[in-house]
């Protein structure tokens, strides 16, 4: 294995105050059989959702195809990952 496949990556999201918004970046993971390692959402003064998910052990390439899959939602301000 790779250090990409073995370490830990967070996934940062920035949304507009919509209730779905959790469930459907969590959906992403669940339908992969994912489960993240962390996961943190709060609401920020302004208005916005910020998420935050660690997974582990995940290539940042497949990363990259969830985080594809997520920004194509409507709601979605700005969405990136890195690793921690």
């Amino acid at each position: 294995m790779s250090l990409t496949e073995v370490s830990l990556l967070r996934l940062r999201v920035v949304a507009d105050a919509d209730p779905g918004v959790i469930a459907r970046v969590i959906e992403r993971f669940q339908n992969l059989n994912i489960v993240p390692r962390r996961f943190t959402a709060e609401f920020a003064s302004n208005g916005v959702l910020h998420i935050a998910v660690d997974v582990f052990g995940l290539p940042g390439e497949q990363l990259t195809l969830i985080l594809g899959k997520i920004r194509e939602a409507p709601c979605i301000v700005n969405a990136y990952w890195h690793p921690t």
